[in-house]
């Protein structure tokens, strides 16, 4: 196993005077990263949910650039979090399911390349992080300081609802009010440990990453954060009972998630209204996590010189299609919330270029001054900071196990599966993928074009994601009844 190369106090002051220069003379900025769990788009500014109350992302996203068209790596915690931070695709990798810093490191791809705060570290930078940034939290081995390592989704009470299939193990689809304060939720304890960070001075540039858990199930937060959201004013996503018709055989046992909650379950005793509610008093639960972390910035020494970029690593289906889950190569599943603000950002910017998680890596060494990392498989958004409209960003792949993959592009989705199967969507027309058009012959042309676009290669699974996971084992073996259905 390559280790992360832990610098020395000497040779991290070498580093720091080798920074290289930035154009102008400007000083290397630095970088605050906020990443969400299982953040969709129900938030104000992307206006998919009308409830959604997220004053402090609304207002950061008004000072630099909204990515209204960004798409997760994978609609799953793991293999986007490994895409992002390695700078490869899944597809690439072969990590498409659970994984560590040690999977990681383990990978014959990624041994090949740099970590992202490996490479800050490397090129001068203090590396800080709290809550969950890898899939199981901020490593130490990653980071020159951690501060609450988050491996828990919790806390739960006692007491639950979760849903149980008959005859089988259930996620942890839950909610409620719990617990009392908001001081008891490791979210808030995350929001303040960075708070302090950003209120000190540093002598070096630093790259700070704070990541909240919440709105990761179980939606547990303190009932002032459900007061926000009365139950008799919940609206419920748009749903078709009939939106399956015309899908593939295997787009039906991808959607076949029998650990999760089923809609009839739903509608019962209003749980449907009860979950969405709980999931939107957990967004707002964040959203005020980060505000406590922009507040600091704004009020400590750091203000002038840093960059924030705050992201989701993937959407997720509260209904729609009949789902409660992620892990669909639908637009629920990967749209994401993508915000990136510079310090000389002066007025609100949108652009619907189609992007995606792996283009997070040589965005943040562009914006840093910092040289690139030729194994990135992304590309650089800065240009879309200045001309929302710049050219070069056609297509955002998002990919779910081996040769399954959804490309995004400014008005189309199209899915292919490892089987030749496929789906087509015109967002101009059809913005909830209620028809799929790949059947039709006028189509045609549309779909070869979208072809090009999907992954080259097709890394076989990494045979490390496969144990001590029982999510990635479930994985696995549905992907396996898939084929040996065919």
């Amino acid at each position: 196993m390559r280790a992360l190369r832990l610098l020395t106090p000497l040779l991290a002051f070498a580093s720091a005077l080798a920074l290289p220069s930035t154009p102008a003379g400007a000083e290397h900025p630095n970088i605050l990263m906020i990443a969400i769990d299982d953040l969709n788009d129900w938030v104000g500014v992307m206006n998919a949910h009308p409830k959604a109350d997220t004053p402090r992302i609304d207002a950061l996203a008004r000072r630099g650039t909204l990515f209204t068209n960004a798409h997760a790596a994978a609609p799953l915690c793991g293999p986007t979090r490994a895409a992002l931070l390695s700078g490869l695709r899944p597809s690439t990798t072969g990590i498409y399911g659970h994984n560590n810093l040690k999977i990681l490191l383990d990978n014959a791809e990624i041994d090949g390349t740099s970590l992202l705060p490996e490479y800050f570290r490397d090129h001068g930078y203090t590396t800080l992080s709290t809550g969950k940034i890898f899939h199981e939290g901020s490593p130490a081995e990653a980071f020159d300081r951690v501060g609450l390592e988050s491996r828990d989704f919790g806390p739960r009470p006692e007491k639950r609802i979760s849903y149980i299939p008959p005859g089988g193990r259930g996620t942890s689809t839950d909610w409620g009010v719990f617990p009392e304060t908001d001081e008891d939720m490791p979210d808030y304890q995350s929001a303040r440990w960075a708070a302090d960070e950003l209120r000190r001075d540093h002598d070096r540039p630093f790259f700070l990453s704070v990541g909240f858990v919440r709105p990761h199930v179980p939606w547990y937060v303190p009932e002032k954060w459900f007061d926000r959201h009365p139950l008799e004013t919940i609206v419920l996503p748009p749903h078709r009972d009939s939106q399956f018709d015309d899908l593939p055989e295997t787009a039906l046992r991808f959607s076949e998630l029998p650990a999760f909650p089923r809609m009839d379950w739903m509608r019962e005793e209003r749980r449907w209204e009860k979950a969405v509610q709980a999931y939107l008093a957990s967004v707002s639960f964040v959203d005020h996590c980060v505000g406590i972390v922009l507040d600091a910035l704004a009020d400590g020494p750091h203000s002038g010189n840093t960059v924030i970029v705050l992201w989701s690593d993937h959407g997720y289906h509260l209904g729609e299609k009949g789902i409660w889950a992620k892990h669909t190569l639908w637009e629920e599943s990967t749209r994401i919330p993508l915000v990136i603000v510079r310090p000389e950002d002066r007025e609100p910017r949108q652009t619907h270029r189609p992007v995606n998680h792996t283009d997070l890596y040589p965005t943040l060494l562009d914006l840093a001054g910092l040289p690139p990392n030729p194994r990135n498989e992304g590309q650089s958004l800065v240009p879309l900071l200045d001309n929302p409209d710049a050219p070069g960003f056609e297509a955002s792949i998002t990919t779910h196990a081996y040769g399954n993959h959804a490309v995004r592009t400014e008005h189309w989705r199209y899915i292919r599966y490892e089987d030749g199967a496929e789906e087509l969507y015109d967002h101009r027309a059809d913005p909830h993928e209620w028809t799929n058009l790949a059947g039709r012959s006028q189509y045609e042309s549309v779909l070869n074009t979208l072809r090009t676009h999907l992954p080259s290669r097709d890394a076989p699974w990494d045979p490390a994601t496969s144990r001590g996971s029982d999510y990635n084992d479930f994985l696995k073996e549905l992907f396996a009844r898939t084929r040996a259905d065919r």
